[in-house]
């Protein structure tokens, strides 16, 4: 499952290098009349957002908003975002569970504004039972994977049954399956882990499934795209991609023809930069009449919000 560096044509960039955080002003609230769902926030127990905020410090860029989860909440509520996903997962067995639970007990303090997704450490101890009490009895609306943290391709076999399950399910996967942010911190070279083949492969596999690839499948764009126009269960997440903090050029073809299976999304907390800079940039370039489908409406039609 290891790729020629240099991905298809057009499509490879340098790869990410940690860079410091951006000193850039920041707005109040959502421009008025914005109905807006971040597609990808994340919500974890404090002590698991302390760590991850230690690991960013050291591999990846200084995290702006340090705040846990109800603090989340309530800052991204004050500012206008209507609803948001909630994504977290799990890099050792015994924490999906854990993670799930914590997660749906949020979502039914605060249902207008938070729609769960669970997580599960594909090939973990009772990973089954993991997915079935996520999405039966707390009712969450997905399931979040992340090749890198993971240490797993996306058409890695031990994430079959979770594929499975959840096409027959009806209830989306979200799958950091991108090559970058690239780091050896994460114990394994993910420019050799995954690429944009390996997510067809997936796709030709499960053709139910409804399968969501953050960061437009950074560095691979054009390789996204191309399979976002062939693939119809396919979506694409704009997380960080469109804020012009990784290397490399977003393709100019992605708007407006392809308006109707992407998502805004951010990454907040975990940002470098403007907790609106991504929104923004986005306005700038998504035209007025597709804007309703790509700030909230494709969210609510793929998760139920």
């Amino acid at each position: 499952m290891t790729h020629d560096d240099d991905g298809p044509a057009g499509c490879a960039h340098a790869p990410f290098i940690p860079r410091g955080g951006l000193d850039d002003a920041e707005g109040a609230r959502v421009p008025a009349g914005l109905d807006v769902l971040d597609a990808h926030v994340h919500l974890f127990p404090p002590g698991m957002f302390d760590a991850i905020w230690r690991w960013f410090d050291a591999h990846a860029w200084p995290v702006r908003y340090r705040l846990h989860a109800e603090e989340v909440i309530a800052f991204l509520r004050e500012r206008g975002v209507a609803q948001f996903c909630a994504l977290h997962y799990a890099h050792r067995p015994g924490l999906s569970a854990v993670l799930n639970r914590y997660v749906a007990e949020l979502a039914a303090a605060h249902r207008d504004v938070v729609i769960p997704l669970g997580t599960v450490l594909p090939g973990e101890p009772g990973a089954e039972d993991i997915l079935r009490e996520a999405l039966g009895p707390l009712g969450l609306r997905g399931i979040k994977l992340h090749c890198h943290v993971q240490r797993m391709g996306a058409d890695d076999p031990r994430i079959d049954p979770v594929y499975a399950h959840c096409q027959d399910a009806g209830v989306p996967v979200v799958i950091h399956s991108g090559r970058e942010p690239s780091s050896p911190a994460y114990g394994v070279d993910t420019r050799a882990l995954c690429a944009v083949q390996q997510v067809e492969r997936v796709l030709q596999r499960y053709p139910r499934l409804q399968l969501v690839v953050p960061h437009l499948g950074a560095d691979e764009f054009d390789g996204y795209l191309d399979l976002l126009d062939r693939y119809e269960h396919l979506w694409l997440d704009t997380t960080m991609a469109i804020a012009g903090y990784f290397p490399g050029e977003v393709p100019p073809g992605l708007f407006p023809g392809r308006a109707s299976r992407l998502l805004y999304g951010t990454d907040f907390p975990n940002l470098p930069y403007a907790w609106d800079r991504e929104l923004h940039r986005l306005l700038a370039v998504v035209p007025a009449a597709q804007r309703g489908a790509v700030l909230a409406g494709n969210a609510r039609r793929l998760f139920g919000g």
